[in-house]
């Protein structure tokens, strides 16, 4: 059956992007490969996730702009936990930006949170049934 195994975000630097989703979000690396032109291919995931994020430095001026605004400013990433208090407590340790308090709603407890390039995510553990 298909499924999404990879989606593209566009960094500034391989380096600073590699250094905030396994430092502060807890994300593992799981590629990191020279591709020889002065690019890399660059993947990360959650621990124990499937789908990753393929890491893509801006290769020119429309891609640099787009660093940190891909979705318009909406929430385009859902970060899914088991444990909504451990993970935003050490998120929030670690530095990472929340834009409100954690909201409890019908279908889970929540925060936005901004990435590095101030891409908007939202830490989710949903109700389970």
């Amino acid at each position: 059956m298909p499924h999404i195994a990879l989606v593209t975000l566009v960094v500034r630097d391989y380096d600073e992007a590699i250094a905030f989703y396994t430092g502060p979000l807890g994300f593992e690396l799981v590629e990191d490969t020279d591709r020889g032109d002065g690019s890399r291919w660059v993947v990360v995931r959650p621990r124990g996730g499937e789908a990753a994020l393929l890491l893509a430095r801006a290769a020119d001026g429309t891609q640099r702009a787009s660093v940190g605004a891909q979705t318009g400013g909406r929430v385009g990433f859902f970060l899914h936990t088991d444990d909504f208090a451990r993970d935003h407590a050490r998120m929030t340790a670690a530095g990472v930006r929340f834009l409100e308090e954690p909201r409890h709603e019908p279908y889970g407890s929540v925060a936005v949170f901004e990435d590095l390039y101030g891409n908007r995510w939202d830490l989710l553990q949903p109700i389970t049934p």
